[in-house]
């Protein structure tokens, strides 16, 4: 059935500023994303978002200048057909904290969608609370597993065709895997948190600098999906055994001697050699125990929990965990559809 989002279908916009500028880029020679092409980017998505009838975005503001910047080029360019842009209220704290209020609101608030600018932790963020809500992604962090390489003139097309209540929910969204990780302490309470691609168990006894991109330590990776032409640790289970996003499982790897060794890209511009025991398929719901009795969860490439021989990790495969636009079949529908023709 064609969808509608009453009264005034309205879209939300959460850009990291500072993604893509983590110690990985500097370890692997990589370039990073200036301010001035995230706000090219956002003005190409806005305009397509126009063509299609969406009158109003509502953005996350930062203090980083990427706010200050969008600005200056929309006074700049008065008469360019854009839709209204509005800025979430309260106070920024240029931390992950406004990722995490910003999706809530958006998610209350009604949005028919957030588009996220940055990598796997920026969409891991908004995934942990955007609810119903469906998760446009644009590829702009170190780590980009699970966010597309996407034109986003494209993007805010097959996505400004969807808000508008022009494409069917059935055949513009699809569900996303995720990794369930939960650390039961000493006294029974509970840790909880979430992995949109992988979660890497290491012998590290301290978090340290926050980016993974050395594979010395590791001693098993869990995978919600795993494609070999992805750039961390993901990579290393797309190019043993790759397992798609929407297949019904996952994968989980062994490190150490017995198996194989396996050359992959664990950062950009860094390729190492690990050695691999064992690889079996992660189910839905089967809980995972982790080797070690004491060591550091990397989560999406960041190393962001520790755990320690009072504490019991469980990681866990969740299907249909949270949707998405899937931009290849809103597209292909526009064109079946006849949406975007007029005339003979």
């Amino acid at each position: 059935m064609i969808h509608s989002h009453a009264p005034r279908p309205w879209v939300g916009i959460i850009a990291n500023p500072v993604s893509a500028r983590d110690i990985r880029r500097v370890v692997g020679h990589a370039g990073t994303l200036p301010l001035a092409e995230r706000v090219n980017l956002l003005l190409r998505l806005m305009a397509s978002l126009a063509a299609c009838g969406i009158g109003e975005v509502r953005m996350m503001p930062d203090r980083e200048g990427l706010r200050a910047l969008l600005l200056r080029e929309l006074a700049q360019r008065p008469d360019w057909r854009l839709p209204q842009l509005d800025w979430l209220p309260g106070t920024v704290t240029a931390t992950v904290q406004d990722t995490f209020e910003a999706a809530k609101w958006m998610q209350q608030a009604g949005a028919a969608a957030i588009v996220v600018l940055g990598g796997d932790g920026t969409h891991r963020a908004v995934a942990r609370h955007c609810g119903e809500v469906p998760i446009v992604g644009l590829s702009t962090g170190t780590n980009n597993a699970w966010p597309e390489m996407r034109e986003p003139t494209v993007l805010g097309l097959a996505l400004g065709l969807y808000a508008s209540g022009r494409i069917p929910v059935e055949k513009a969204l699809v569900w996303n895997k995720w990794l369930d990780i939960v650390i039961t302490e000493a006294d029974g309470t509970l840790r909880r948190d979430i992995a949109l691609v992988d979660a890497a168990i290491t012998g590290e006894q301290f978090i340290g600098a926050r980016s993974i991109w050395s594979t010395g330590a590791l001693s098993q990776l869990f995978l919600s999906f795993a494609e070999p032409q992805a750039v961390g640790l993901s990579a290393i289970g797309g190019l043993l055994q790759p397992v798609g996003r929407r297949e019904n499982e996952g994968l989980q790897i062994t490190f150490g001697s017995g198996g194989c060794r396996l050359l992959a890209p664990v950062a950009p511009g860094v390729l190492s050699e690990v050695d691999i025991a064992h690889w079996q398929p992660l189910q839905h719901g089967v809980p995972q125990s982790t080797l070690l009795r004491q060591g550091v969860i990397a989560v999406d490439g960041e190393r962001e929990l520790s755990f320690n021989p009072t504490q019991r990790v469980i990681i866990s495969l969740r299907e249909r965990a949270f949707r998405s636009l899937d931009i290849n079949a809103c597209l292909h529908y526009a064109a079946q559809a006849q949406l975007l023709r007029h005339g003979a």
